[in-house]
């Protein structure tokens, strides 16, 4: 009987866990409920400014081409990278995730943070990389978030953490005002970001009815409302249009 209470217990902090991380998924033989989807985009695809490096030879010779800017980045399927997708509501009353040692990484390589938009628990440690070697600046725009100012002259690692939910927390770096990055902080880890195909996928819900939220940094927020229960899997797309 003490074998199994130890694997009951253990199944229950797993679900409850979620998603962790900025684009990762638990093991999909856990309990719970699945709700994923594809970000959808119609419309003119707009054409990223070119960034210019020629001032750190550093970070421009790591590209073979000129980079563009981040802000609105369609896949070849015609779907969005970079898109935060979350729980924002419907959690059962007194719902307390456990803490999260594993720490989210922010490097900034190339004079760019990547990724450009993740997700982190509150009170999980952000561990902030500087891959360069070259001075970094970073700047946490929190507002209900105290914000901080970091100084990295050369490759170090610096961490922090946040205290508060946020959706989202702007980064940015003083040196390079190119550079921008978004966190969205939650007190769970019930969230995923849109990749390379467009897709994304939230894990290990309970039963229930679920406000969920796409974010996009021009587009704007969409929500929609989910229902679930036992291990099914519940599809939501969202869609977004050229502006």
């Amino acid at each position: 009987m003490r074998t199994l209470g130890k694997v009951v217990t253990l199944v229950a902090v797993v679900a409850a866990l979620g998603v962790v991380g900025w684009r990762s998924t638990v093991d999909g033989a856990q309990a719970g409920a699945t709700i994923s989807g594809t970000i959808k985009f119609t419309g003119t695809r707009p054409v990223m400014a070119k960034i210019d490096m020629s001032d750190e030879p550093v970070c421009k010779g790591k590209y073979p081409a000129a980079p563009t800017k981040e802000d609105v980045i369609v896949n070849g399927n015609g779907t969005l990278d970079n898109v935060f997708v979350y729980v924002k509501a419907g959690l059962p009353a007194g719902f307390k995730a456990p803490a999260v040692a594993t720490p989210v990484v922010l490097d900034q390589d190339g004079c760019r943070y990547h990724p450009h938009v993740f997700g982190i628990m509150v009170g999980q440690s952000l561990s902030i990389k500087n891959s360069d070697g070259i001075a970094h600046n970073i700047k946490a725009k929190g507002v209900k978030n105290r914000p901080f100012n970091i100084s990295q002259p050369t490759s170090m690692t610096t961490a922090r953490t946040f205290t508060a939910a946020e959706v989202m927390v702007p980064l940015e770096c003083s040196v390079h005002g190119w550079m921008k990055s978004y966190v969205g902080v939650l007190p769970h880890g019930f969230f995923a970001v849109s990749g390379t195909n467009g897709t994304f996928s939230i894990k290990g819900l309970p039963p229930g009815t679920y406000t969920i939220e796409a974010w996009h940094e021009r587009y704007g927020v969409q929500t929609a409302t989910v229902t679930v229960a036992g291990t099914a899997t519940k599809t939501q797309d969202f869609t977004f249009a050229a502006k």
